[in-house]
């Protein structure tokens, strides 16, 4: 359970470093400029960090169903190359999913210089030219696989935790309450 809070805790912090050195160089200075590259770098690994946080998650929620609703199973089936292919899954189908649309975007041309906004995300794809429908409809499809079934999983995994806690004694409610609190935080 730890190395996921921690794979989470370090994603935030490449998150965080993503975002607020850029923006603080910007408020001290005069003009925001950025080479349209960094614009795609940082769009990159805003979508990289942000997806890969609801697939940590989602690896957290079965961690603790396991734990929970099949405690005597839990060495079993949480191994540690179980643990690892989770943590390598919750990066490296992010990485591919969202460097797609980065590697297409970037020999496009630009009709725009000017950006909107404080950070680039989608505000890159408004400098180009021609908008592309089959990134759109891509980016609907990233938007189901990295943002809508895994909150769905966390939604169905601590809805059995619950029915389990809720169905076991006054015990199994309490250790359940402390192991799912760390991650409901």
């Amino acid at each position: 359970m730890y190395i996921f809070i921690a794979a989470l805790l370090l994603n935030s912090l490449l998150f965080s470093t993503n975002i607020y050195p850029k923006l603080l160089i910007d408020f001290l200075s005069e003009k925001q400029i950025i080479s349209y590259q960094a614009c795609l770098f940082q769009a990159f690994m805003f979508y990289f960090l942000s997806s890969s946080e609801f697939l940590l998650l989602s690896a957290m929620a079965y961690d603790r169903y396991v734990s929970i609703c099949k405690p005597l199973k839990y060495q079993i089936i949480m191994r540690t190359t179980t643990v690892s292919f989770l943590l390598i899954f919750a990066w490296l189908v992010p990485a591919c999913y969202v460097v797609v649309p980065i590697a297409l975007n970037i020999n496009s041309k630009l009709c725009s210089f000017t950006l909107k906004g404080i950070f680039c995300n989608n505000s890159a794809s408004k400098l180009l030219c021609v908008s592309s429908r089959a990134l759109s409809i891509y980016g609907v499809i990233l938007l189901f696989n990295l943002g809508l079934f895994p909150t769905l999983f966390i939604i169905f995994t601590y809805t059995k935790i619950i029915i389990i806690a809720y169905q076991s004694c006054g015990d199994v409610r309490r250790k359940a309450a402390q192991t799912c609190l760390p991650h409901l935080f």
